[in-house]
């Protein structure tokens, strides 16, 4: 199952872990992103949180929390090759995955991505 918000930030229920990142349509619309500014695994998070930030040759742009939790893992690969959000945002270009906490909280969110 996956959800969006109206912020372009994607989530991708597997069981009890939501894999997170932003959507196709605000890679593109970011342009080449240059860097991630990773949080930490054991990061407590609630809805609406500032998640990280993603820098582009055009701009920077903060990316929220979709939903309540708790850091699980995040993409290290990342800090090396971020352009991999422009390549498969959705995919390999995820941010982070969090253990949910409210799981409620995943109806209040879109089937698909508003553009």
């Amino acid at each position: 199952m996956k959800k969006y918000t109206k912020t372009h930030e994607f989530v991708s229920v597997d069981g009890n872990v939501a894999t997170v990142g932003i959507s196709n349509h605000a890679a593109e619309e970011l342009g080449d992103i240059t860097y991630v500014d990773l949080p930490e695994v054991g990061t407590e998070l609630s809805k609406g949180d500032t998640l990280c930030s993603v820098e582009s040759v055009k701009s920077a742009a903060d990316v929220y929390a979709p939903i309540s939790g708790k850091i699980v893992e995040i993409n290290e690969e990342l800090d090396a090759t971020p352009e991999i959000i422009n390549e498969d945002a959705e995919g390999k270009g995820w941010i982070v995955k969090i253990e949910l906490s409210n799981t409620s909280e995943l109806d209040e969110l879109s089937d698909t991505d508003a553009e």
